[in-house]
Order: structure tokens, then sequence, then C-alpha cells
């Protein structure tokens, strides 16, 4: 499953967030991938590193990070890649080789829409999203589009795990 957004603080990692409580038997993991190469931040276990990318894997549940948001939502592993946009599928790759086949993946990263067939794919809109993104190519792809507002009025999203996929 993947998340896109309109920007920073559309509300793509509450929708992640809410999407592992819901999967959380299922032993779901969760990825967090950013084009940003900032300074690497205390609980982040380096699991692998080329050139392009840095991959990690979020060890603690204790701070106000995205990744620790969704450790302490129920996800089983949560991994954090830094990423050179001509880099980003080989650092999936990386991510998805401490991932077991069929387990469900909740991810945050608009541009690996471009390479991937997401079994689900939301894009997160906010009328206060900072940083805001054009995000009209990623909105030709079959998606759901949820608003920021939208998420404190439902119990859960449209989408369902079985026999290993995501469903819309």
């Amino acid at each position: 499953l993947l998340i896109a957004g309109t920007g920073n603080k559309s509300g793509k990692t509450t929708l992640a967030c809410m999407i592992i409580e819901r999967f959380r038997e299922t032993g779901i993991s969760a990825i967090k991938i950013t084009p940003h190469f900032h300074e690497t931040t205390p609980g982040l276990l380096l699991l692998s590193e080329e050139p392009g990318y840095s991959v990690y894997l979020e060890t603690e549940a204790g701070t106000d990070k995205d990744t620790s948001r969704m450790l302490r939502a129920g996800a089983s592993k949560v991994f954090f890649a830094k990423v050179r946009d001509h880099d980003l599928v080989a650092a999936f790759r990386a991510i998805m080789k401490h991932i077991p086949e069929g387990m469900a993946v909740v991810c945050e990263s608009p541009a690996l829409r471009y390479y991937i067939e997401p079994g689900a794919f939301f894009i997160m809109n906010s009328d206060s999203a900072h940083n805001t993104k054009d995000i009209s190519r990623l909105q030709v792809f079959p998606h759901v589009m949820l608003h920021l507002d939208d998420l404190a009025r439902i119990d859960s999203v449209p989408v369902r795990f079985e026999n290993g996929h995501w469903i819309s």
C-alpha cells in the first residue's frame, strides 16, 4: 500500500498509522522514504548504504518522528530510507529484502508510484499542507483521494488485506 500527499502535514503518516493500527495483527511493516539527506536521528539502525541511499531500521518508538509513530501504531518493523531520486528502486529493493513475501506493507513515498503498482494507492490532501507539491502526474494513476479532515470522521480506511495483497 502506497501513500502520497500534497506536501508536509497533509496526513500521510496519520493515514499510515490508522492503517497500521487496523492491520497490526497481520505483522504489518512500514516504510518511510524521503529524498532529504538530513542528519540521522537516534534510534535508526543502519541496514544498508550505497552512494545514492541509506536504509535504516527504526528502533525507537518514544519520539515524535514519523517512523516512531508507525512503531507505536503497531508496525512489526519500520524502515526509513534517505534516497536520491535515481536510486529509489534500488533502495526499495534493499528494504524489501528484509520483509517476508506476502507481508502487509504500508509505504510513504510519492515518487515510488512511478515504478511500482501497489495494491492500493492513497493520496492525502490538506489545505494547510506545508511545502505544497504538484501531484497532478500522480493523479493519473488509480487512487483513493482523502483529505486530512476526512481522517477525523472515518472509523477505517477503504482497504482490505487478503491473501498477501492490498485491495482498495
